[in-house]
């Protein structure tokens, strides 16, 4: 009892718990007591706690009103009436804050505090209910009627009730951490069935209404089957919170353990010679202090390194967790160069790198123009398209210098494997991230220029179609979040300028040709070959023949001896050869210390490189009818056909060699069928076609031919054969023709007409449609030639044919 009181002497009636105590050798009152008990007695309200009749209970008060009650109770015989009030946080309840029904109390002891307060010891005598207030001031009193309890008798049911709560009061007693080990101890003790439901009636933790109800009830029956119900809960909630407990408990020690074991691992490690691995993934850390990783980079990093702690570095996988380690840090996250804005300075570095090319400049100077007002876009998919050695590739990295990014190049040529591309899933052995990563992580930037080199001669095999692979990368929908199977993370490809060059259209898959914006390239006039041999190939050949000191100039006519009857090619690599052999020439002159002649001259070109390997005069002196020159387009450019028409006597049969496609022998069948329905126009007789029969062959037979564009040139070589006319000499022509005789455009005007100025022609034969095509090229490279613009064959024929 002492230890008991000593606990709650410091607990005001403010406090939010109480902690009621069991008293010694109380029972029931008698009827004598009933008696001696006023009905008006002075009422003090208590907070968050209700007092039942039998129990002691510890308060100091504090209220002003509570201590003139107290002090009046001491005189009356120490009697008090105790209620609970409604709220708990009211400083000053009324009348109609306190609950109606309350227990009588009688002051056990009182205790006066060193901090000025009281602390009374009451215990409850018996319930009662408030009739009607009759004092409010300076404390209140009331008029009260006392209340029996409806005690049942002989009822095993209700024993049973009271066992059951004691058993319940008991496991919820010793589950309960917070309760001293007694309590099970003074429960077992209680023979008193009225006191032991009010006890731990007090003592449950339960809410203030469900305590004021058990007080009110009147049947002590039911009151101890609402506590019961009360128990049962409470039991619950104490089993519930001591799983959760054990749990957390658990999961704590589990830890401990492991950091216990961990530690001694690392002391056995440290005895052994230290940990092999700690150096290498302290490395590792420290590296990623810098990365500017993704959420999801982050995570998976975080991750390995984890695994990687707990792996033995003899293991297979340790290697392959740690070269993963090692890409992720290598990968420029968020790691991008600065873009030159200077339009001006773009402007100049990419004409100092490429003579011509205006087109493309225009397109990356709109570029960068863009990027300097908007501050961010996504990159453009480009696309250079024309016949090789016209400066594709070295002109994306002109781009990386004139707009300041670093330059990378990916060969495309060949690659028939899909993980060349996205990368093969690092649980294969010798499994690497594809080549788009590799090559990022070379550069260490997020956003060079990316030349994907030659795409139209990828590979398609069993293992896969890489051009498919391209589609994610060269969509700018779709590559800010690139998928790389060996990396297992999206790489975000968005600021990437792309940059793919191809010789022919025709090769690339059209999902892929779809995504790229299409730029072509033609072939050089020899003007531009002129400049271009001035300005880049003859300085670098100095250069890598160790002749930078040496005065050597080459005039404009021994250029033009060299590209006209050393080279047929629209690009100029075989013109850099042909440089290249001629300062390995003088360099043996230089070093054999012989005179270098400070100009090169014809004779000498002749000299080491020979005798002229190309005659226009072929193209350009008159031929027998039946031969006409026509024009075409091939993927190294534009070249020089011949059509030749033969008779002979026969049946009127058409044989058709050369090599030809199936467009191009439509083409000769719709040239004969239109020169047959005409043929009285041209005075030809209906006869001789049957009479005869027709052979067209178009020379250089190991090369495969087709399209329509020879169409009106088969024509005219057929007219030629069937009316005796020659073809005017210095002519060539090119378009299509329908079986009415209109003539229809075709592509790849420049390169053509590029050929036939190359060839020595004058005259060229187009459809009216292609003027355009022939206004876009620069006048000074077709000085001298002359267009004839025609709709219908009629027209070709009368400008084609000399009379007899």
């Amino acid at each position: 009892m002492k230890t008991m009181l000593d606990m709650f002497l410091g607990q005001t009636e403010q406090e939010v718990e109480f902690m009621p105590i069991v008293p010694l050798g109380e029972d029931e009152m008698d009827d004598q007591e009933k008696g001696s008990i006023p009905t008006e007695i002075p009422i003090i309200a208590l907070r968050n706690t209700v007092l039942f009749p039998n129990v002691v209970l510890p308060i100091t008060v504090a209220r002003e009103k509570s201590v003139k009650a107290i002090t009046e109770a001491q005189k009356q015989g120490k009697w008090i009436g105790v209620v609970a009030q409604k709220d708990g946080n009211n400083d000053d309840p009324g009348q109609k804050d306190m609950y109606q029904v309350g227990t009588l109390a009688k002051i056990v002891k009182q205790i006066k505090m060193p901090d000025g307060n009281t602390t009374i010891f009451i215990m409850g005598r018996m319930r009662f209910r408030i009739e009607k207030f009759t004092q409010d001031d300076p404390y209140y009193t009331a008029k009260v009627k006392f209340l029996d309890d409806d005690f049942p008798k002989g009822d095993a049911e209700f024993d049973a009730l009271v066992s059951s709560i004691k058993d319940h009061s008991e496991r919820i007693a010793q589950q309960s951490p917070n309760l001293p080990n007694e309590t099970s101890i003074v429960l077992r003790n209680i023979e008193h069935q009225s006191f032991l439901i009010h006890f731990i009636a007090s003592n449950i933790a339960a809410k203030l209404t469900d305590k004021q109800a058990l007080l009110e009830e009147n049947d002590v029956k039911t009151r101890a089957e609402k506590l019961l119900q009360l128990l049962q809960s409470e039991l619950q909630l104490v089993e519930l919170k001591n799983e959760i407990t054990n749990k957390t408990r658990a999961d704590i020690d589990r830890q401990q353990r492991e950091y216990f074991l961990q530690q001694q691992m690392k002391s056995i490690r440290e005895e052994l010679g230290g940990d092999p691995n700690e150096r290498e993934i302290r490395d590792l850390q420290k590296r990623a202090e810098g990365v500017k990783f993704s959420e999801a980079a982050k995570e998976l990093f975080h991750k390995n390194i984890e695994k990687l702690e707990r792996m033995h570095p003899s293991t297979p996988d340790y290697s392959v967790i740690y070269n993963h380690l090692d890409l992720m840090l290598d990968l420029p996250w968020g790691t991008y160069t600065e873009d030159s804005y200077n339009l001006k300075k773009a402007q100049k570095v990419l004409d100092d790198d490429h003579y011509g090319m205006d087109k493309i400049k225009d397109r990356i100077l709109e570029y960068l123009a863009v990027l300097k007002l908007k501050g961010d876009m996504k990159s453009p998919i480009l696309c250079f398209v024309g016949p090789p050695g016209i400066g594709k590739t070295s002109l994306g990295r002109s781009i990386a210098n004139a707009i300041n990014r670093k330059y990378v190049r990916l060969s495309l040529g060949g690659l028939h494997d899909e993980s060349e591309l996205r990368g093969h899933r690092k649980t294969y052995i010798g499994a690497m991230p594809g080549r788009v990563i590799q090559s990022l992580r070379k550069i260490k930037s997020a956003n060079p220029v990316f030349i994907l080199d030659e795409i139209d001669k990828i590979g398609k095999d069993f293992r896969g179609d890489p051009s498919s692979a391209l589609l994610e990368i060269l969509d700018p929908e779709q590559n800010n979040s690139f998928y790389d199977n060996y990396l297992e993370l999206e790489f975000d490809l968005s600021k990437v300028l792309f940059i793919a060059t191809a010789n022919s259209l025709s090769d690339i898959q059209p999902a892929l040709r779809d995504r790229l914006e299409i730029i072509q390239l033609t072939g050089y006039s020899m003007e531009e070959k002129t400049e271009i041999a001035k300005r880049h190939l003859i300085p670098k050949q100095k250069e890598l023949h160790g002749l930078g000191k040496v005065p050597l100039k080459f005039s404009d006519k021994v250029l033009n001896k060299i590209i006209q009857e050393y080279t047929r090619e629209s690009g100029v690599r075989e013109l850099d050869r042909l440089m290249a052999a001629i300062m390995r020439s003088v360099a043996k002159t230089v070093a054999m210390e012989e005179k270098v002649p400070a100009q090169v001259t014809e004779e000498q070109v002749e000299k080491v490189l020979g005798k002229p390997r190309f005659n226009n005069d072929i193209y350009t002196k008159g031929h027998p009818p039946g031969v006409a020159v026509g024009l075409a387009w091939t993927y190294v450019g534009g070249d020089i056909l011949f059509i030749e028409t033969g008779l002979a006597k026969g049946k009127g049969g058409l044989t058709l060699t050369g090599n030809l496609g199936n467009v191009m022998k439509e083409s000769a069948s719709t040239a004969l069928s239109y020169l047959k329905a005409h043929a009285a126009e041209y005075k030809i007789p209906a006869e001789k076609f049957e009479e005869n029969n027709i052979h067209i062959h178009v020379p250089e037979g190991a090369v495969p031919k087709d399209g329509p564009s020879a169409g009106i040139t088969m024509l005219t070589a057929l007219a030629s054969a069937f009316t005796g006319r020659h073809i005017k000499p210095y002519l060539a022509m090119t378009g299509e023709i329908t079986l009415r005789g209109q003539v229809l455009p075709v592509g790849g005007i420049k390169e053509k007409i590029l050929a036939a100025k190359r060839a020595g022609i004058k005259d060229v034969i187009l459809c009216r449609q292609n003027q355009k095509d022939v206004e876009e090229i620069n006048k000074a490279y077709i000085k001298g030639m002359r267009f004839h613009y025609v709709t219908e064959m009629d027209e070709v024929l009368k400008l084609a044919l000399m009379k007899k």
